[in-house]
């Protein structure tokens, strides 16, 4: 009995006869066509980084963010559908904020993340709604370090060291295997990231992007979730453009 074709795919709330979700398989195809965002987990925070493709010539450089502030501590990226990726962080900034109001300290970024799934799960569960479009990936620290987790359309939230998604997922994810998570610190990881969204962009590269970059850590900015100064920026992007060239030209010697 071959599912595909049968009526499956028409309803979240039932599987295939061989165990499948097609809804939940479809949502990750539109994360898929999203720019590529990425998270790496540091000995002393965390940074994330988003791919932003520019669709217009007219939208306003620095607007629009894709890197968004859950709590002061807590930040997320996403690829996938923008307004679902919105109202993912306007639920976490809600659970952050009842947590805070009835035990009087800061939510914890695992206990979070146990919310957000089970928020994110019951999408997948009943047929008068459909599964997010986007695939997140939250980082924070609290009193017991850094962490990084990534929650996909099904619920499934798994802690990473490095984690990415979008188009450019299979580049960036071979990138990030290379590194050495133990000895990274943000201000190395800033570049580091600069330079795997510039690779990942190779399979996007007929439309200009921006580049957007943020951080935690508790010596840079005192543990709150920020943007990396303009000045750090610039020279992340030039690092990353300069280390493109550098193997290009290692190519052609080869050839």
């Amino acid at each position: 009995m071959t599912s595909i074709g049968t009526g499956y795919d028409l309803s979240n709330s039932v599987f295939s006869p061989d165990g499948r979700n097609f809804q939940v398989e479809y949502a990750m195809k539109a994360v898929e066509n999203g720019g590529t965002s990425i998270g790496l987990k540091c000995k002393d925070g965390i940074v994330l980084a988003v791919e932003k493709i520019i669709n217009s010539k007219l939208l306003v450089p620095g607007k629009n963010k894709r890197i968004q502030t859950i709590d002061r501590h807590i930040g997320v990226v996403y690829s996938g559908l923008l307004p679902d990726g919105r109202h993912f962080v306007n639920r976490g900034r809600d659970e952050a904020q009842s947590f805070k109001s009835i035990y009087k300290t800061p939510i914890s970024v695992p206990h979070l993340m146990d919310r957000l799934g089970i928020y994110v799960q019951n999408y997948t569960c009943y047929n008068s709604v459909r599964p997010f479009g986007v695939v997140s990936i939250v980082g924070g620290i609290d009193d017991n370090g850094p962490h990084l987790y990534m929650i996909e359309p099904s619920g499934t939230c798994w802690g990473y060291s490095g984690a990415a998604t979008g188009k450019g997922r299979q580049t960036a994810k071979s990138e990030l295997e290379k590194l050495n998570y133990e000895e990274l610190t943000v201000r190395e990881a800033v570049k580091a990231a600069a330079k795997i969204i510039h690779q990942a962009h190779e399979d996007n590269k007929d439309k200009d992007y921006e580049l957007e970059i943020s951080w935690i850590s508790l010596d840079e900015t005192k543990g709150r979730h920020e943007f990396i100064p303009d000045d750090l920026l610039e020279e992340a992007k030039k690092y990353a453009e300069e280390e493109d060239d550098e193997d290009e030209d290692d190519e052609e010697m080869e050839s």
